[in-house]
Parts: structure tokens; C-alpha cells; sequence
């Protein structure tokens, strides 16, 4: 398979070398954190003078006698290299029974530079603090980007890229398969058979049904307002007889976003300025995952981009938020550090309707910070009356 090298990942690996933090690689299954870790090694090799590299794969069978926090413990201090930059690189940690011991060992030591990926269900980012006794310093990897897409397939015209990612998303382990049924099978199975499943064991799962309900019914209603308590009236009218609870969904829901399956966006009131309870809105962390597990028929493009367009603001650091102000809603309010951008996304704004509707709530805002609406355009980048208008293409290459 090509390798896109994701230079920023790479980056803020390269930035953290020596530091005593323990590295921790984390994100939906399969979107490339053992990759990240080749090419990190491969940086080391040609880059760090006097280095030593212990590298465990527990995908891999010949690391499967040392599934004990003991065995991995003593392999490692057996690889130990004196006088050596000694970097330990350990995939799907969780493998290992007790993993945490193990690393709180070798950290305590003070001679190992500590990088480990796992499965988000056993490694979650809430639980770091106090499954380590060191200080952990967290990369989140996203799937690919539309840029990384459209690098790893070298397009000529972005339009004609667009299009393609639009439909296959950016699990690069389905880019291998000719088809897009054979590539929604493949990510279909990811789904199930990795995702959900880690969800199913770290959470002794028994109503499996239910989970898969909530699943496609989360899928089915990206970018819509939605609340715990409507989500279990909506699957009650499915399920008459079931007995389903506002708090099994909340924790279910809980589980699927500790997993990066799903990505919680809260409102935040703008004139007020401050966080709205209750009501959010839940984006899928691929669209092509939907795809795969019910179907694109009765496509809705427009949410479609809001969720790409979500996503893309979360894979470039920014806090997002949904925006609300005299009862209507902006898409997005992206803040990072003193920066604020206002977001509207829409598939087609052609019509004088619908491009009232969009622009009207970003109008009414008042403060300087910038207002963008961003949209399947195919034009260049154009403004009324200080609001930007943006391709969606362009915007993801940008």
C-alpha cells in the first residue's frame, strides 16, 4: 500500500522527541496510527545519531509470548542498549494484560523515550491521567484529509477529486479495493468487527441490537439537533415493546465517541456567550462508514459536507461549537486560542432563497471575527458584504 507521510503527525512526534512524557497515538481504528509509527521510525533511522529502537507489534504472532505485563517487561529491558537513544514503539498495547504496569515501569526508569497506539476502547483519552503515573502527551490521528486523498491518488482536477472523496471517505485501507461495494464491505467489517466489537468487550455489552440501532440512527442524523432523551423516543417508536432508558442511550452514545466513532458538537449561545446544555449535534468521524453500514441511497449532500466540514475543523486543532443567536443556528463556531470563525455550510447555494438563508445569521453577528459560508461553489472565493464564500473543495485544500 502507498504511504502518504501525514507530515503534521509526523511533526508533532518529531517535536516531543526526549521529552519524559509518555507518547500516546490515539484515534478510530484503522486511520493509520501503526503506519504513523513506521514512518516515525524510519525518521529515527535517519535522523537520530546513537538511536535504539524497540519495536512491538501485537498484531504481529511473534510478539504473542509476550502478552503479560512480565514477558513485555522483560523483552524490553533485554533490548535495552547502553549509551543509546533507546525509543520504544509498542502497537495495540492493550494486548498486553496489565499494559499499564509495563509502561509505568519503563517510564519510572527514566532512559526510555515511550510511544504507544492502542484500541480506543481499552486507551481512552479520559482515562490517560490515571492509567499512567507520567505525564502522557496525546496525538489524535484523524482519517485521511480530502489534501491526503487527493495526494495519495495524485487527481489533476480537484473537482473531479472532490466527487471521489465525497463517496470514499478517507480509510486509506479501503483505497486497495477496486469498487465501492467492495470498499464499503471492507470498511463495513471495520466497523463491526473492530470498532463496536472493542465497545461490546470493554463494556460487557449485552443488548448488541440496541447499540446497532443507536448506531444508524446516529449515522442516519448527522448534523441534526439532537438530545438522549428524543434518540430513546425515536428508537421506542421502532422498538414498542423494548424497554430502553435515557441513560442506556447517554452511555451507549458515550461509548461511541470514546471510541472516535462518533464526535460530540455542543451549541454555544454567541450573544450570551455561553454553552448550551442538553441538545447536540453527533458527527460521524468518516462519512463512508455511513455509507457502508446503511446504504447512500436519498444522499442529503448538505449534511454530508457539514459532517466533512466538522471533522476538518477538529483534524486542524480547533474547538467547535454549534452557533445560536436570536433562534437560529450558524453551523459552526471554530475557536482556537484567540481565533474565532463563524461557519455556514451549505451543498447549493445558486438560489437567492437559499443563499438569504445562510447568510442572514452570519450577518446579524456583530463582532469582527471572520464569517465564512462555505459551499459546493466550483468558483473562486468571493465576498458579500464581508462574508466569505468558499468552495468546499478549495476550503479543504486551503
Amino acid at each position: 500500500m502507498k504511504l502518504i507521510e501525514r507530515k503534521e503527525y509526523l511533526n508533532k512526534l518529531i517535536n516531543v522527541i526526549g521529552t519524559p512524557d509518555i507518547k500516546v497515538i490515539t484515534g478510530v481504528r484503522r486511520s493509520g496510527k501503526s503506519k504513523l509509527l513506521e514512518i516515525f521510525k524510519e525518521y529515527i533511522t535517519k535522523n537520530i545519531k546513537k538511536y535504539n529502537i524497540i519495536h512491538i507489534n501485537f498484531n504481529l504472532k511473534e510478539y504473542d509470548n509476550l502478552k503479560d505485563a512480565n514477558s513485555l517487561y522483560d523483552y524490553i529491558s533485554s533490548k535495552y542498549k547502553v549509551n543509546k537513544n533507546n525509543f520504544v514503539l509498542i502497537d495495540e498495547v492493550q494486548m498486553c494484560n496489565d499494559f499499564e504496569k509495563v509502561i509505568n515501569w519503563l517510564h519510572a526508569l527514566e532512559k526510555y523515550d515511550i510511544y504507544i497506539t492502542g484500541s480506543n476502547a481499552f486507551l481512552l483519552s479520559s482515562d490517560l491521567a490515571t492509567l499512567f503515573t507520567g505525564r502522557t502527551f496525546e496525538i489524535e490521528i484523524y482519517p485521511f484529509s480530502f489534501k491526503e486523498f487527493n495526494e495519495y491518488y495524485n487527481y489533476d482536477n480537484i473537482d473531479t477529486a472532490f466527487d471521489k472523496y465525497v463517496l470514499e471517505g478517507g480509510m486509506s485501507g479501503s483505497y486497495l479495493y477496486k469498487t465501492n461495494e467492495d470498499k464499503y464491505k471492507y470498511l463495513k467489517d471495520i466497523y463491526t468487527s473492530l470498532i463496536v466489537r472493542d465497545i461490546k468487550e470493554k463494556y460487557s455489552i449485552r443488548n448488541s441490537r440496541l447499540l446497532d440501532e443507536l448506531n444508524e440512527f446516529l449515522m442516519d442524523n448527522i448534523s441534526n439537533i439532537t438530545s438522549s432523551r428524543s434518540i430513546t423516543n425515536e428508537l421506542i417508536k421502532i422498538n414498542p415493546k423494548k424497554v430502553i432508558s435515557d441513560k442506556t442511550i447517554s452511555n451507549y452514545i458515550k461509548y461511541l465517541c470514546n471510541a472516535f466513532a462518533f464526535y460530540k458538537v455542543r451549541r454555544y449561545d454567541i450573544q450570551g456567550k455561553k454553552y448550551l446544555s442538553f441538545k447536540d449535534k453527533y458527527y460521524l468521524v468518516d462519512p463512508s462508514f455511513k455509507y457502508a453500514i446503511i446504504g447512500t441511497k436519498n444522499m442529503n449532500y448538505g449534511r454530508i459536507y457539514e459532517n466533512i466540514v466538522a471533522i476538518e475543523l477538529k483534524r486542524r486543532g480547533y474547538e467547535v461549537y454549534v452557533g445560536v443567536l436570536y433562534k437560529k443556528e450558524i453551523d459552526f463556531v471554530a475557536i482556537k486560542k484567540d481565533e474565532k470563525i463563524y461557519i455556514q455550510v451549505s451543498d447549493d447555494i445558486s438560489s437567492d432563497k437559499t443563499f438569504k438563508r445562510e447568510v442572514t445569521p452570519l450577518l446579524q453577528i456583530k463582532d469582527a471575527y471572520p464569517k465564512i459560508i462555505i459551499s459546493r461553489t466550483r468558483h473562486d472565493t468571493y465576498q458579500y458584504e464581508g462574508v466569505q464564500i468558499i468552495d468546499i473543495a478549495k476550503w479543504l485544500m486551503s
